[in-house]
């Protein structure tokens, strides 16, 4: 696959990527438009500048792994996966149906080139050190990639994870929190505060990166310092917004699991673009 550095080309893709997302939600009737839209510039700078992947040879032992953790965010998962050549563009408005590659979340029984079924949340960090474990060991130049969301690390799975990473010094793994600050129907600050949170994963010994997660070159920037960096694991704070590019979606937790209407997937394309 042909990758790019070029941040005007990265980001057509991500209008691209956000145009997939709220038709296939819409046609759907169901589905998570929020957090999918608030990771689109993190899975495409990743896919398509940062990753090394091929999707003609997706067993490629030396490849990089990625792992949606927030796995009910699939569509943006399946939109970038299609966009890369890892599965069919036209069939993305079959997400959700039976028998659909495109299940509402992600599931390798489908597709079987990704890392992980994901979707109960908590988990993708520590299948993540596994496989980061697994690639020290094999001496392979693998690295780790896995998006987490904000409501998820609330779960005490996460901080056993932060530890067990730190302590074993895996710095070939990189986590992404999309922060974008919302949770089921509410804000996270009033269903479990996070803060002061890069305090507390630097606490836990991992090297800490606060990032626009819209801005695809500062993003670039943030995994080029994670990649030179040694001795401790890497998280990226990455600090979204729900809904981001919808007007009538962004900051609003009624589109964390809602899917819009035909009227309003119509206004939502339009200020896509």
């Amino acid at each position: 696959m042909k990758k790019t550095s070029n941040v005007p080309e990265l980001q057509e893709i991500c209008r691209t990527v956000r145009r997939h997302i709220v038709t296939m939600i819409t046609e759907a009737k169901s589905g998570h438009p929020g957090g999918s839209l608030s990771a689109v510039e993190i899975l495409t700078t990743l896919f398509f500048d940062v990753l090394r992947h091929d999707p003609a040879n997706p067993t490629w032992p030396e490849r990089d792994r990625f792992i949606l953790s927030k796995g009910h965010a699939a569509p943006v998962l399946y939109s970038v996966m299609a966009e890369c050549g890892y599965t069919p563009i036209e069939t993305l408005n079959t997400l959700r149906t039976i028998g659909s590659i495109y299940q509402g979340h992600p599931d390798r029984r489908y597709i079987p080139a990704l890392e992980a079924s994901t979707g109960s949340l908590g988990v993708g960090l520590s299948l993540g050190l596994g496989m980061a474990e697994a690639a020290r060991l094999d001496k392979s130049p693998t690295r780790v990639f896995v998006v987490l969301g904000d409501g998820e690390i609330q779960e005490g799975q996460i901080w056993e994870s932060a530890m067990y990473g730190a302590f074993h010094k895996l710095d070939n793994i990189v986590a992404i929190l999309d922060y974008n600050r919302i949770q089921l129907d509410g804000w996270v600050k009033d269903i479990m505060e996070l803060e002061p949170l890069a305090d507390k994963w630097r606490a836990f010994g991992w090297h800490v990166i606060e990032v626009d997660g819209h801005d695809v070159a500062k993003l670039q920037g943030a995994f080029a310092d994670a990649a030179s960096t040694k001795g401790k694991p890497t998280i990226l704070m990455a600090h979204t917004i729900k809904g981001k590019g919808v007007s009538f979606m962004e900051n609003n937790p009624k589109f964390h699991g809602m899917a819009p209407t035909k009227e309003e997937l119509a206004m939502a394309l339009k200020e896509i673009g």
